[in-house]
């Protein structure tokens, strides 16, 4: 999931060709995309293009569709749940938690809608941290239920009630460290936010950056020129694949002896570097830079 772009759930219009793009996932906006005048609308709207589906084609198959609801606070989640719990729908994304309660509490109605409707699968929860509060808890709502993938940064909002701009590099760096630790506690990835300054795509790329040396799966896209961007920064390299190989292979037989570190080209490899290794060849796979796994 290296790119992940917004689409405002009150452009219908826009569904089918965010489908056919290139972005790994798409996340279709009823929160802050949507003004309160339109909520109702653009949930049904929303609703009815899932419905729509016999399913994905097969361009489109393989790309992660989330949701993002509206907050807890609102007149508008339980509506959004009993809606967007979808056959579907991949990943429900939460905005503004702030406690493990809520967490829980959205969660097992989640586990009682897809009971309700017969789905056989379960919905992923990805939580925004975009609240000073949310960022303090942040390793606690990730641990909060198996049901969480992950902790997704919204700066803009975080920031704002903060007080701090978003330009401060020093501010977005030890936000990012921060929701990174938080998200490896866990054991859920972490994911990058939206940029909101289109038009500096060097700005895009340099955040990008930072993202993935900090072991961000990918970063948020609001608008199609930043696919390409997100994609290119986060799509692992030749010389990370070839070595990322070198380590599932050796950590199969160092399985096979017992062994619980051992050295690859000359590095010690342990149990967080090997599961780096099969994250970065298996992503390798799904983007077809190496043959399936038969």
């Amino acid at each position: 999931m290296r790119s992940k772009l917004f689409v405002p759930g009150s452009r219908p219009e826009l569904f089918a060709k965010a489908l056919a793009g290139e972005a790994d996932a798409l996340s279709m906006d009823l929160e802050d995309a949507v003004d309160p005048s339109r909520k109702s609308h653009a949930r049904e709207q929303l609703g009815q293009w899932l419905d729509s589906f016999a399913q994905r084609s097969p361009g489109a198959a393989d790309k992660t569709l989330i949701v993002r609801i509206n907050s807890s606070d609102s007149p508008w989640q339980d509506e959004d749940l009993e809606r967007m719990v979808h056959a579907q729908v991949d990943v429900i994304n939460l905005p503004k938690p702030e406690s493990v309660e809520e967490v829980r509490r959205v969660a097992a109605r989640m586990a009682e809608l897809e009971e309700k409707k017969g789905l056989n699968k379960r919905l992923g929860l990805l939580l925004n941290v975009e609240t000073p509060r949310s960022l303090r808890l942040a390793a606690e709502l990730a641990a909060a239920s198996d049901r969480v993938v992950g902790l997704q940064l919204g700066y803009a909002d975080l920031f704002a009630l903060a007080g701090m701009s978003r330009q401060s590099r020093t501010a977005v760096e030890q936000t990012m460290f921060q929701v990174a630790m938080a998200a490896a506690e866990a054991g859920v990835y972490a994911y990058d936010a939206a940029y909101g300054d289109i038009r500096n795509a060097d700005g895009y790329r340099e955040e990008a950056r930072l993202a993935r040396d900090l072991g961000y799966l990918g970063k948020t896209c609001i608008h199609p020129s930043q696919i390409a961007l997100a994609n290119a920064v986060f799509q692992p390299d030749a010389d990370e694949i070839a070595f990322s190989l070198k380590v599932v292979s050796a950590a199969e037989q160092a399985s096979e002896q017992g062994v619980g570190a051992y050295l690859v080209d000359g590095k010690m490899i342990d149990a967080p570097l090997e599961q780096r290794a099969r994250s970065i060849v298996e992503q390798a796979r799904r983007q077809g830079l190496l043959p399936a796994k038969g």
